[in-house]
């Protein structure tokens, strides 16, 4: 005997949101590997260009651990677009300093990833772009901005090497 599914109520929002997300993720791989950095490295030297930050605030920032982190930063640095340094109110931190190297990286990495959010947003009518970003910026500012505690790990999606 063949069961059948129960009739969804809602559309599966979970699985559309993982979808995009992945599928973002990679068009991003593709496109910032033409200057040989990641989304990652673009997302850590972005926010280390923004302010003196240390390894840890960069961390939560770009959502990763420690011994990630720590691998990012090496590469960053073997790469000549980041230092680490002591900071200038805390001489007991080190904060993740840019270099002239990683500022132009940065910049030229900020171009890329605007214009492949610019080419997807594109398949959505005009009128509505700004709309789709809107209301995304309030389920991530508002129901989807904390994780739910208790549910035990959740495992991410691979990443493509």
């Amino acid at each position: 005997m063949t069961m059948s599914a129960p009739p969804r109520t809602v559309r599966d929002l979970t699985g559309m949101l993982m979808h995009a997300g992945h599928v973002l993720t990679t068009r991003l791989t593709a496109a910032l590997a033409e200057i040989g950095i990641t989304p990652r490295d673009q997302c850590v030297l972005w926010h280390a260009a923004e302010a003196e930050r240390t390894q840890i605030q960069l961390a939560e920032l770009a959502d990763l651990d420690k011994t990630t982190m720590v691998v990012t930063i090496d590469k960053l640095e073997r790469a000549g677009y980041a230092e680490r340094r002591p900071s200038s109110t805390d001489r007991r931190a080190r904060i993740i300093s840019v270099t002239e190297e990683g500022i132009r990286i940065v910049a030229e990495g900020a171009k890329i990833v605007d214009r492949v959010h610019a080419e997807v947003l594109a398949a959505l009518p005009e009128g509505e772009r700004q709309a789709f970003v809107n209301a995304l910026m309030r389920l991530v500012g508002g129901p989807l901005a904390e994780p739910e505690e208790g549910g035990g790990p959740v495992r991410r999606s691979r990443q493509a090497r």
